[in-house]
């Protein structure tokens, strides 16, 4: 195959040739001054679009995480989470080497937390127990699969965290995949939380950034700590434009992204020796049975027939549609998939399983 189809994440998606020119032709200023008009018409954009107060341009998702952790919580604080959510597992340890913080992780469905599994890890107030102060949320949730919270799902954790007193975050770094897979809008979604994080570099597809979306005092606050961690930007301008022209014209598409997965999923599921999970959103995670090989290995086959992909574990693989992955690059990839299963095993290409 000539062309090589990247399915490791949709980290890998590029800027379209529109963000390219806005981003060349990009008004700026030096936005520690708050003088870079086009960060300051992204964030009002993405204020207004999740219906919070007002915005703050980071860098990545992983800082926007990190400065609302710092906002919300003091050092020694814990904050409840589900198990493998990005939060802890993906950034750095951040959590504890710089916002003084601790988990206290919660059972969870695919990641989806809900009021009772919160309650569960909740304990009494006692000198020896960090306070807890924030419910972490991740929408959609990576390791689950790109799994979606419910709307009433949402709204029983704020009614457990105004009754607890504590703050809700939302790691929304695929928010917008939540939402179209709701068919509701992202404010929808995330009214339910006091500050959430969505990044335009994934799905939305632009090369860089992130947003942090709260209460105009939340984000006063956050932007100080963004300074802290090395995030003040100047002519931040060349970069914010490309992510509003992500806004105006990626999120209608999400929709063929998903189809796209759902496909994948069903055509992989198809080929003995993988087995597909259900699909919610853009992430496909397929299991290989041990007759087949490991994950690396199959990966590697993938890989030298022109498919890219990554092994999350010895026997998982994660793969993650965007808007230039194509219906013609899934049907290819699943004919490769057989290939590739054949090339490792006597299966032949495209048994049903």
């Amino acid at each position: 195959m000539s062309k090589t189809i990247d399915l490791r994440s949709d980290t890998v998606s590029m800027p379209t040739a529109e963000m390219r020119e806005a981003m060349a032709n990009a008004e700026v200023g030096d936005d520690c001054y708050r003088e870079d008009p086009s960060v300051n018409r992204l964030e009002a954009m993405a204020a207004e679009i999740t219906g919070k107060e007002a915005a703050l341009l980071v860098t990545s998702g992983t800082q926007g995480n990190l400065v609302s952790l710092l906002t919300h919580c003091r050092n020694g604080d814990e904050f409840i989470v589900a198990e493998d959510s990005h939060i802890v597992t993906t950034e750095a340890g951040d959590f504890a080497a710089v916002a003084g913080t601790s988990p206290q992780v919660a059972p969870s469905d695919r990641g989806i937390l809900t009021a009772e599994s919160i309650r569960s890890v909740l304990r009494r107030p006692y000198d020896a127990f960090p306070p807890t102060r924030l419910i972490a949320l991740e929408n959609t949730n990576n390791r689950g699969g790109g799994a979606v919270y419910p709307l009433s799902t949402l709204a029983g954790i704020r009614d457990l965290a105004d009754e607890l007193g504590i703050t809700v975050h939302m790691d929304g770094a695929r928010v917008f995949n939540a939402a179209a897979a709701l068919q509701v809008p992202v404010s929808e979604v995330v009214q339910y939380v006091d500050s959430v994080t969505f990044c335009l570099s994934k799905a939305l597809s632009a090369p860089v950034g992130s947003i942090i979306c709260a209460s105009k005092e939340f984000i006063e606050t956050a932007r100080r700590f963004r300074r802290m961690l090395g995030g003040g930007l100047r002519q931040s301008g060349v970069f914010a434009s490309a992510g509003i022209v992500a806004l105006e014209t990626i999120p209608q598409r999400l929709p063929q992204d998903h189809a796209n997965a759902r496909r994948l999923a069903e055509g992989l599921g198809s080929i003995t020796g993988i087995s597909a999970d259900p699909v919610e959103t853009n992430m496909v995670y397929i299991d290989i049975d041990p007759a087949v090989g490991t994950a690396p290995q199959l990966v590697d086959e993938l890989a030298a027939r022109g498919v890219k992909c990554g092994a999350v574990y010895s026997d998982r693989i994660r793969l993650v549609t965007y808007h230039q992955i194509t219906a013609e690059d899934i049907e290819a990839t699943i004919a490769v998939a057989g290939e590739a299963v054949m090339a490792l095993t006597s299966v032949p290409a495209g048994a049903q399983a």
